[in-house]
Order: structure tokens, then C-alpha cells, then sequence
């Protein structure tokens, strides 16, 4: 008879889930660790409405797809790639629906009128590099190619009307993108772009080789505290990001956290869950 050794995956993280665990520690536990959060979920409607968006961007940027080339083809492709999950209504979802389409229009628009000479080497890209203790992962909307040779990093944010430089160069997600996509070129300038699809804005910098090394040391650190968190030993501790959050029934169930001045359906909602 032969025996398998089973071998104990390496953890993971990602820019979501770092970004989480830094804005409420116990928001993450609910969310990635402790399964009694399941049943406090609720879809979103950004981030269904950024999914849409994605999918249409990504369509239209793929030489593959002949599909969506134009700005109806774009336009229609909304409807086709539409995500109706969490939105509170008709209302509310034929409102997001048309502002979805106007943005994608715009943005249509303005990149036929203005081509650029950079190349799309990948969409959705995934990758993943060994941090030690855990692999990080991360999944790029777009990497263009310039005609110097400079690579792109495009990260597209549905929800935002204006992006500055400074956002750009502390974005931890960008951060972590940059770390991944210098593996694969490490010879290479890597610029980085956040583009708010809604409004057309965009802002871009320049990385450098060392910014890569710092922010990989200090990611390190930040990995090792995430999985040495007992999260047991965590206590709630009310933020302004309470009164919208899925798991404030389960939060509530710790003496030390304060309900008071909460909105009554959400402490209430789901509670014996």
C-alpha cells in the first residue's frame, strides 16, 4: 500500500485581503477566517456595478474580441455583461445601469479619438510570487507595452471621480501589483496607472526597482502579523464603517463593543444567525 504525504498549502494573501485586514481586523475575520460569517454576507451593488464594468473594459481591450470594438458595441456589451446582485432596487439599478453606460461611452470615445501606442500584453492577468511565510496574489485589469519598452500597470476603479499621483504611489494594491509584474520584467521601466472609469480621469507614476524591495519588506511584516492574528484575542472596536457593515450582529455579541446610535435593521438583522 503506498501513503501520500500530505503536504500543508502555503497561506495566501492579496491586496483585498490585506487592504481588509488593515481598515478592521475583525471585518477580515468574518470574512476569510471565521465561517459563521457566511450567513451575514450581503452582495454589494459597487461591487457589482465595478464588475460590469471590468468585463466590458477587458472585452474591448482584448485584440481577440472583434465583438466590442465601438462605441454601441461597448455600450451594449453593459447589458450583456450586467451584474444585478445588491442593488436596493429597479430604481437604483436602471440609474447605476445608465451611469454605467455613459461611462463606458465616454471612455469608448475618448481612447478611439486618441489611440494609444502602447500594445495590451495582458488582461486579468493572475499572478502570484513566494513572500516566505505566505504567496502573494493579484490579479491586473490591464499591462500595456510602450514602443520603448516601458510596462504599463492599468488598475481601473469604478468608483472614484479623481485620482492624484500621490493616491497612485500609496496605493497597496498597486504596490503589490508592481511587486508581481517586476518579477516577470525585471529589466524594465514599470509605470503604474489608476484610471476612475466614470469621469476619465488617471494618474500615473514611476516605479523603481527599489521601491519594489521596500515594499516587499515591509509587506513581509505586515503578512506575518495577519497570520499570527489571534483572533480570538480581538476586540471590536466601533468605526465609522460599522453602520453600513454586513457582521455588525456578530461584533455585537462582544460585551466591549458599542451598539448605541447604530442603525436599529442593522444591529437587529440576522442576529440568532
Amino acid at each position: 500500500m503506498r501513503y501520500t504525504l500530505s503536504v500543508a498549502r502555503k497561506p495566501s494573501l492579496s491586496p483585498s485581503k490585506i487592504t481588509l485586514f488593515l481598515a478592521c481586523k475583525l471585518k477580515y475575520r468574518w470574512t476569510y477566517f471565521d465561517p459563521r460569517g457566511r450567513a451575514f454576507f450581503r452582495a454589494k451593488s459597487y461591487y457589482s456595478f465595478g464588475t460590469t464594468l471590468h468585463r466590458v473594459l477587458q472585452r474591448f481591450h482584448d485584440p481577440a474580441d472583434t465583438d466590442v470594438v465601438s462605441v454601441e458595441q461597448a455600450v451594449q456589451a453593459v447589458h450583456l455583461a450586467w451584474v444585478s446582485a445588491g442593488y436596493t432596487g429597479p430604481e437604483q439599478e436602471q440609474a447605476k445601469r445608465e451611469l454605467g453606460e455613459q461611462a463606458i461611452r465616454d471612455y469608448v470615445e475618448a481612447h478611439l479619438a486618441a489611440p494609444s501606442e502602447a500594445v495590451t500584453v495582458a488582461l486579468e492577468r493572475f499572478l502570484q510570487t513566494d513572500m516566505g511565510s505566505f504567496r502573494l496574489l493579484g490579479r491586473v485589469d490591464r499591462i500595456d507595452e510602450w514602443p520603448d519598452g516601458s510596462i504599463e500597470i492599468i488598475d481601473y476603479k469604478s468608483g472614484r471621480s479623481n485620482v492624484e499621483q500621490a493616491e497612485v504611489r500609496g496605493d497597496l494594491a498597486m504596490n503589490c501589483y508592481h511587486l508581481l509584474v517586476r518579477e516577470t520584467f525585471p529589466e524594465r521601466p514599470i509605470l503604474a496607472t489608476i484610471v476612475a472609469v466614470r469621469t476619465g480621469n488617471r494618474a500615473t507614476v514611476g516605479f523603481a526597482p527599489d521601491d519594489a524591495d521596500r515594499f516587499g519588506q515591509d509587506l513581509r511584516v505586515l503578512g506575518e502579523e495577519i497570520l499570527g492574528t489571534d483572533w480570538e484575542e480581538v476586540v471590536p472596536v466601533r468605526i465609522p464603517a460599522c453602520e453600513t457593515c454586513d457582521f455588525v450582529p456578530l461584533c455585537a455579541r462582544h460585551p466591549e463593543f458599542d451598539i448605541s446610535g447604530l442603525t436599529l435593521s442593522r444591529r437587529m438583522s440576522n442576529r440568532d444567525g
